[in-house]
């Protein structure tokens, strides 16, 4: 097992690698000067000129490139041109929301998908199948803002239920520490802020479970049907077990071996591809935060984040595949 760790952590580098270079050339590619955006376009020539020597974008690209991991080896993100700020100290807070909010995401997602999958093929042609398979594709083929913008319409401003925008309340704001609001409050023992941390992740969390949702729902079904058809699955039946249990002990574990690559691949998608959300809900996370600093050409920011949400799709699809071998004893990475 060790070994296999061992491999799958050294075939990351060429990866991280590749993905660093392509990023880099794709951004620089970019029409506009980084030092005339921040500066403004009443700047003078002189001053942006200036402005791009101190900011080493005068140098050859490759030279660029390998100052850039140069520094990432040295444990060095680099400094935002914006804000002049390390990035490694910038980025955690908008990727502790991101995660927050992912995670929260996913929570859902599985939790309703793997059920309604289960029973979809637990009672398979009923209306519970139908109508479940109905709104799984309904599910997969809503676009997230039209889908966000309804629940703020409908809760937020018809219902006065849920807040339409933020992480928390202005007038009491979450004392920080990890910048995972939820474990902070439960830290800090305020149950009072974590039941408004919540509110503010129930619309954006199911606008954004709502693809992983349906996905994992119909992966869960086609899944459970070809197990229920297996003969030991006949076996517990003929010796009289319930079929709650014949259903959820016995065939869930055969079957959610391609449930979890479903699962580990949403997961990574959510970390980088919640902008959308998080542009709706003014949610401030990872990809609002690539997305502004595509928008201001700050080149350390859109390579580090990329590279940090990158890292973490990785890491976790290599968690999924160790995963496997703890619920199928069969699988062996020695």
């Amino acid at each position: 097992m060790l070994s296999y760790i061992g491999k799958r952590l050294l075939q990351l580098i060429p990866v991280l690698l590749g993905m660093t270079f392509i990023v880099f050339m794709i951004i620089r590619a970019i029409p506009g000067n980084p030092a005339q955006i921040i500066l403004g376009q009443q700047a003078t020539k002189e001053a942006v000129e200036a402005l791009t020597v101190k900011l080493g974008l005068d140098n050859p690209w490759y030279i660029q490139y390998f100052n850039y991991l140069g520094g990432i080896l040295k444990g060095d993100l680099g400094e935002s041109m914006k804000t002049r700020l390390p990035v490694a100290d910038e980025i955690w807070p908008y990727l502790a929301a991101t995660f927050e909010l992912a995670l929260f995401a996913i929570i859902i997602a599985v939790i309703v998908g793997i059920n309604a999958g289960i029973i979809s093929a637990w009672f398979q042609n009923s209306w519970f199948d139908y109508t479940a398979m109905i709104l799984a594709l309904i599910g997969v083929s809503m676009p997230i803002f039209w889908l966000g913008l309804m629940g703020q319409w409908m809760f937020a401003l018809e219902l006065d239920w849920l807040p339409v925008t933020g992480r928390d309340e202005v007038r009491t704001p979450v004392n920080s520490i990890t910048n995972l609001y939820v474990l902070d409050t439960i830290m800090q023992g305020r149950f009072d802020q974590l039941g408004v941390v919540f509110k503010h992740l129930i619309l954006p969390g199911l606008a954004l479970a709502t693809i992983p949702m349906a996905i994992i729902a119909r992966m869960t079904r086609s899944s459970m049907l070809e197990v229920m058809r297996s003969d030991y699955i006949r076996t517990a039946r003929a010796k009289g077990q319930k079929m709650f249990w014949v259903v959820y002990k016995h065939a869930l574990k055969n079957a959610i071996i391609p449930v979890l690559t479903i699962i580990g691949l949403q997961m990574g998608m959510l970390l980088g591809g919640a902008i959308l959300t998080e542009t709706i809900f003014a949610w401030p996370g990872v990809g609002r935060y690539i997305y502004d600093a595509i928008g201001a050409r700050d080149y350390p920011v859109i390579q580090s984040g990329i590279l940090i949400v990158a890292f973490f799709f990785v890491m976790i699809n290599l968690l999924v595949d160790l995963l496997y071998s703890l619920i199928d004893p069969r699988i062996k990475y020695d």
